[in-house]
């Protein structure tokens, strides 16, 4: 050490810290994705958030549009980014066993194209999940959204053990609706909100293990499963009978 070198002084150049541990082996989530014929969803790592947000930023519906209770869409285009970046870091900060929200981006090829969100309230006991999910605009009506719910319903249904995935879109958001339908759902009740200082009514949609298992799907490829189960109060995987796998911790669906 130099003279002028002091003792808890940091070399250019240097590690800040030195460990043998990886960010996933705290946060195993950081791998889980689950592959598509078209598309691949994975959690995003903050430069891939950073790029979602941007599709947010550039538009999500029509001008004119409300799909979502919260108006976030409604925001000025930063705002509106920063929005997305916020939320997924604060769902990813407040996760617990008895209250969770996987939020995984949309990349077809190489592109984010969106978001879609797995979330539950004491899974490990009343195994149910919601979904929630948007696209950016210049990918709407092409089968994108229905075959990004697929995959995560896939992974509540098999993966995690789920017997129901709960929905509610708005009576006039046709396309949502569309998407429900197509994978199954069935109508479960209504619920009455504002919005805008308005009464909006959205339909209460549900979706059982057993409609779940007559519908034709694509196959989902999930990686990075049995590491990310203790987070979801699981400790092995609940399907039956267990799928083909290719490698350790890859799983056919």
């Amino acid at each position: 050490m130099s003279s002028g070198e002091s003792r808890g002084q940091q070399r250019i150049g240097e590690p800040l810290c030195h460990t043998d541990r990886m960010f996933e082996d705290y946060w195993p989530l950081a791998n889980l994705s689950l592959a598509t014929e078209r598309l691949e969803l994975r959690v995003p790592c903050d430069n891939e958030l950073l790029e979602v947000a941007a599709v947010a930023a550039d538009g999500v519906h029509e001008p004119g549009e409300q799909p979502f209770l919260t108006p976030w869409t409604s925001l000025p285009p930063e705002e509106r980014a920063r929005y997305v970046m916020q939320q997924h870091w604060s769902r990813r900060g407040s996760w617990t066993v008895e209250n969770w929200a996987l939020e995984l981006g949309v990349f077809l090829g190489d592109h984010p194209i969106g978001m879609v969100t797995l979330k539950a309230l004491n899974f490990s006991v009343l195994r149910e999940v919601k979904t929630e999910s948007w696209l950016g605009r210049g990918h709407h009506r092409r089968g994108l959204g229905t075959e990004a719910r697929a995959a995560v319903l896939s992974l509540a249904f098999e993966g995690l053990g789920g017997v129901s995935a709960l929905t509610e879109v708005f009576q006039d958001n046709p396309g949502s609706q569309g998407v429900s339908r197509k994978l199954g759902y069935r109508h479960d009740g209504i619920s009455r909100d504002v919005l805008a200082g308005s009464v909006v009514i959205s339909d209460r949609l549900r979706l059982d293990r057993t409609e779940w298992a007559r519908i034709n799907r694509p196959e989902t490829v999930v990686n990075g499963l049995d590491a990310s189960l203790p987070l979801f109060g699981l400790q092995q995987p609940e399907c039956a009978p267990r799928p083909r796998s290719l490698r350790q911790d890859t799983h056919h669906f």
